[in-house]
């Protein structure tokens, strides 16, 4: 179990608010800018939440570590599977190009799927924490909603994968600050990305791989989804399709496709 530290945001955010309630019996009158106060206190609370690679809520793995330099290195992460049809033609790909890979499982669907986490994590890929049933109300959850949520889908990762997951990304990147101390006590660390193609809305595979690569370095963090892709106008779904141009693409630029642990310096899990 780890220790939540909270961060300078949150400390000033409880002084702020300590000092406001300390003020409203002293200065009566003055509650109009008391509660203007309080309410842009909120307001900044609600927009630090809504912006996926803020660290103002508690710490954020937005790109690799210092310690990761100087090896090619860049993460490889997939969202919201697994998915029947779609997962396994990326662990086909994946092991083409001899690359690994982190898997941010929805606990709901890998329940369903225990069979394809099991042959995620026989493969060498990391299973991951995506939460039970990816709620698009999960930002507004409290401390023990978000326990509940996060320590089932921990329960149903860890038997179906064999190895407790060590990462954990919320549903759409919305958090609150009740999330942090929660995952400090599982542990689990929080992660974001560095770039993202928007594969579950857009259907030009062109366009997702060309948000993806623009900049890319050593370094990044990359988001496709193995779950909820987009398709193709032929029906294909996009994320297969940016994976199988991606894979070769890092390979001419000298870069290597990991998982989240071995990033991290840990071994591969096959």
């Amino acid at each position: 179990m780890g220790r939540w530290r909270p961060s300078r945001t949150l400390l000033l955010s409880l002084w702020l608010n300590g000092a406001l309630l300390s003020a409203l019996p002293l200065f009566p009158k003055l509650w109009p800018w008391l509660l203007t106060l309080f309410l842009a206190d909120q307001l900044v609370l609600t927009l630090a939440g809504l912006w996926p690679r803020s660290s103002l809520l508690g710490p954020n793995l937005v790109c690799l570590p210092p310690s990761a330099a100087g090896r090619g290195l860049v993460a490889l992460t997939f969202d919201d599977g697994p998915d029947p049809q779609i997962t396994p033609a990326i662990l086909d790909l994946l092991d083409a190009y001899g690359a690994k890979a982190s898997f941010f499982c929805i606990g709901n669907r890998a329940e369903r799927h225990a069979d394809l986490v099991k042959e995620i994590a026989r493969r060498g890929h990391s299973v991951e924490n995506h939460s039970l049933r990816h709620s698009n109300l999960f930002a507004c959850s409290g401390p023990g909603s978000f326990r509940r949520e996060i320590e089932r889908a921990q329960a149903v990762l860890s038997a179906a994968s064999g190895t407790p997951p060590r990462f954990f990304r919320a549903p759409m990147g919305f958090r609150n600050p009740f999330l942090d101390p929660v995952l400090a006590r599982l542990p689990l660390r929080y992660v974001s990305w560095t770039r993202r193609g928007f594969d579950t809305a857009c259907r030009e595979p062109e366009i997702v791989l060309r948000r993806l690569t623009r900049n890319l370095a050593e370094g990044d963090i990359l988001l496709l989804h193995d779950g909820s892709s987009a398709r193709t106008s032929e029906g294909a779904p996009v994320s297969v399709q940016v994976l199988s141009a991606l894979l070769p693409l890092l390979r001419t630029r000298g870069l290597r496709a990991v998982s989240l642990p071995m990033a991290m310096g840990d071994p591969p899990e096959a």
